[in-house]
């Protein structure tokens, strides 16, 4: 039951890219860089890319949800 809830506090963990302000969502993915719904950004290759503007992961942060 644990292990449920830490991967549903995942999915609603969503991550802005700096540079375009790209948002990515755990619950939608990233269909062009074949990323499926349900992948938590923890969990992106370490090559995944920002669709937007083509910068890697470490230009995103984490967005505060109110």
């Amino acid at each position: 039951m644990k292990e449920e809830k830490k991967m549903s506090k995942n999915l609603d963990k969503k991550y802005k890219c700096e540079p375009c302000e790209y948002i990515y969502d755990p619950r939608i993915g990233d269909r062009d860089g074949n990323v499926a719904p349900g992948v938590p950004f923890e969990e992106l290759p370490e090559n995944w890319i920002c669709p937007n503007c083509g910068v890697g992961k470490e230009y995103f942060v984490p967005v505060e949800e109110d």
